[in-house]
């Protein structure tokens, strides 16, 4: 493969809110995002946003697309389908258990509380919590807490 251009990780998701804007702020103060960019059409409209969280970055839009789409893209926010969610992000932390009292400090809606599972001696072992953010995203977080062993040869 190529290398992927300066900046952008191999694969990148975008998600959608009917409030992009408010959104981003909440995604940023609550899960601890940065923002690279930002672009506002009228009436503070997100035309298109990048979120970065280490060396992941997720794309953050207005319901529909870019306002300027022939097309608008059949992008909604979980909102407007019923709290249906066809994606959910995985975001891997350095601190599940921190990042979990963060985030429900700052008001996100707890799924499932911290939890470890071990996928067995073969594999691996996580701690992961699962939010809902204000339109309806579901967000989980995880840490490594046991690689996974070398196998024999």
């Amino acid at each position: 493969m190529k290398p992927t251009p300066e900046g952008w990780p191999r694969i990148s998701s975008s998600v959608y809110y009917d409030d992009a804007a408010t959104a981003i702020d909440w995604l940023c103060r609550t899960f601890g995002f940065e923002v690279r960019l930002k672009v506002e059409g009228e009436g503070g409209r997100i035309e298109h946003s990048e979120l970065e969280f280490g060396d992941g970055l997720v794309m953050v839009g207005s319901t529909g697309g870019k306002s300027t789409r022939p097309i608008p893209l059949p992008a909604k926010s979980p909102r407007g389908v019923g709290g249906a969610n066809t994606q959910m992000l995985c975001i891997v932390v350095d601190d599940a258990d921190a990042h979990f009292k963060h985030s429900k400090a700052a008001g996100a809606k707890i799924l499932d509380e911290p939890t470890t599972t071990d996928y067995g001696e073969e594999y691996w072992s996580d701690r992961s919590y699962r939010v809902e953010d204000p339109e309806g995203h579901n967000w989980w977080f995880m840490q490594r807490v046991r690689d996974q062993k070398p196998k024999k040869a």
